[in-house]
């Protein structure tokens, strides 16, 4: 297997792209000057944001970092439902004292122009997620020295990511929090995605790509399972999100431990595309009637999200968090990876026979 990858960094410990405000540069360069790679996300930003910050975090550190990309989206949407949706939510809106999103206010995300800046200006890796980028694109990436990973969360799908020439693929179980990187959204097929450790090892059997694993890793024990199972590397994104240097709302990284929340949810609630999140209020209230409209929902959204953030209100927040979010360590980021680093080889020692696995 190549190993073009995990060269780049010394630990197989990925730290997830997570949109909106959470994987800014100052974790992103914590994470890799402690051995492992950090990722901005470019998620929801437009092209210049994602090049000052690109040009910040290289400020922050000579280490090898990656951008993730989101896919532009098909037009599926029914305006019909989205208005209905609307209208449920016009409550939400006369509670939080704002108006609702304009659900038109685009579905590319930017994606030719941010495109356009990789190319100009390399980065060490890039990602995709919601599909996959052209061929002309991955190979153009290629050869600007930049190494491609898309997320995959069927054997199927890892394929089609091997086919169009992706450097690696990143399977994305069940567990994980944040938007599941599906390729197509189906929603006759919501909430039957494989869990991670099954998947690694179907991708594994399925192409020759490396393959990162990601969706609800939270200790070193469980970097070394996935390691076991075919994966090169481990990506975390819930792990990260209590750390000093996240990006994410106070609110949010206190819910993360919160016995109030004792469970998560895939949801379509806040985006109208399967999210996993901390079960609150709004997810509660509105996830069982969101249609299928991503970034529709979204855009509608993001006025009650950022009001509820305001006022510290975490019931009408975006809580995403994986399964494992109850194991989340509020530990600088560097210091997170050289702890996950040590259980990996613990758990690598005990399972070579040389130690036992208490």
């Amino acid at each position: 297997m190549s190993s073009a990858l995990t060269d780049l960094f010394p630990h197989p410990i990925v730290q997830a792209p997570m949109a909106g405000g959470v994987s800014v540069p100052r974790l992103a360069a914590a994470v890799s000057d402690a051995g492992g790679l950090g990722f901005l996300a470019a998620g929801y930003k437009t092209a210049d944001g994602m090049y000052q910050e690109i040009k910040q975090l290289r400020g922050l550190t000579g280490r090898p970092f990656g951008v993730n990309l989101f896919m532009p989206q098909p037009e599926y949407a029914d305006p019909a439902a989205v208005e209905v949706y609307a209208h449920q939510l016009a409550g939400e809106a006369s509670w939080y004292d704002t108006e609702l999103g304009d659900p038109d206010s685009g579905r590319d995300d930017g994606y030719d122009a941010k495109l356009a800046v990789l190319l100009d200006n390399p980065v060490p890796v890039a990602s995709f997620h919601f599909g996959i980028p052209s061929s002309d694109a991955l190979e153009s990436l290629r050869r600007a020295g930049t190494f491609t990973l898309v997320t995959a969360t069927t054997p199927e799908e890892a394929l089609a990511v091997q086919y169009a020439g992706a450097d690696a693929v990143i399977a994305q179980g069940i567990e994980a929090g944040g938007h599941q990187g599906t390729h197509r959204d189906f929603p006759e097929q919501d909430g039957s995605g494989l869990g991670l450790l099954s998947l690694v090892a179907q991708i594994r059997e399925t192409v020759s790509l490396p393959i990162v694993a990601a969706g609800g890793i939270m200790r070193g024990s469980q970097i070394a399972a996935v390691l076991a199972a075919g994966a090169s590397a481990a990506q975390l994104g819930t792990a990260f999100l209590a750390a000093p240097e996240s990006g994410a709302h106070d609110v949010h990284k206190q819910a993360l431990t919160n016995p109030l929340y004792v469970r998560t949810e895939l949801t379509r609630a806040f985006s109208g595309r399967p999210a996993r999140g901390l079960v609150n209020r709004f997810l509660r209230e509105h996830g069982p009637y969101a249609p299928a409209a991503y970034p529709e929902v979204h855009h509608l959204t993001a006025p009650l999200r950022k009001a509820a953030a305001k006022a510290g209100d975490a019931q009408g927040m975006a809580l995403w968090a994986g399964q494992g979010h109850r194991l989340a360590r509020e530990l600088p980021a560097g210091q997170l990876v050289e702890i996950l680093a040590a259980e990996l080889d613990a758990a690598r020692t005990a399972l070579s026979g040389k130690g036992d696995l208490r």
